[in-house]
């Protein structure tokens, strides 16, 4: 998880995300945005799911990817520290969604194994 370094939320902790650049399609938005943020290089692996709050026009896309090299480390200006969290301690989340997302998700490990 990434501790935020910019509004909204300053010092909370979400997944790490961004926005897809023109041209770009998904799952290299998520390589990109993992490695700018954690440090990480990664290879998705699958779609976890697609969320979108009533009224909003942001569809979020949460992918499962698995590390294949980098160092974890708060690589940009958008990050005050990245962390690894055991889902049952948890901390205080930035986004109310993140919780959610993060059941889904374990929803899937659950059936894939």
């Amino acid at each position: 998880m990434v501790q935020r370094a910019i509004e909204p939320a300053i010092g909370k902790w979400s997944l790490p995300s961004g926005y897809v650049n023109r041209g770009e399609k998904l799952e290299q938005a998520v390589e990109r945005e993992v490695l700018e943020e954690c440090g990480l290089e990664v290879e998705v692996e699958h779609l976890v799911g697609l969320y979108s709050e009533n009224g909003n026009p942001i569809v979020l896309a949460v992918y499962q990817a698995r590390v294949t090299g980098g160092k974890l480390e708060s690589a940009d200006h958008e990050t005050l520290d990245v962390r690894v969290f055991n889902v049952n301690q948890l901390p205080e989340l930035a986004f109310d969604h993140d919780r959610g997302i993060l059941a889904d998700w374990l929803k899937t490990r659950k059936v894939a194994e």
